[in-house]
């Protein structure tokens, strides 16, 4: 059993941060498909990147594509830094104490 619960790529029903307590290996069903999500959100955010630099360099973009992009691009950073902040918990080791990523875990 992992003793650092995993950030999940998706939240809970309320909204809030959703996470998984699983074997240490990672194999369960719940950790695949979040190893998947992942993965799908990388590579959609991949994709984003290069539909905005095709719109950005479209002179002809009006305010309401460039802000529909601009949300989209919230939403990817928002995926990424998740990801981000998940792994990064993973990496750590049991012996390194509790991982602090906001002041509100303090």
């Amino acid at each position: 059993m992992s003793t650092q619960p995993r950030l999940l790529p998706w939240p809970g029903p309320s909204g809030k941060p959703c996470y998984l307590v699983s074997d240490a290996d990672s194999a369960g069903y719940l950790s695949r498909m979040a190893d998947e999500m992942e993965a799908v959100q990388l590579r959609m955010d991949v994709e984003l990147i290069g539909h905005a630099g095709l719109l950005l360099r479209d002179r002809k973009a009006d305010t309401r594509e460039l802000r529909y992009l601009s949300n989209r691009l919230v939403e990817a950073l928002q995926d990424a830094l998740r990801v981000a902040e998940s792994r990064g918990r993973r990496l750590m080791s049991d012996d390194e104490g509790p991982v602090r990523t906001t002041e509100a875990d303090a």
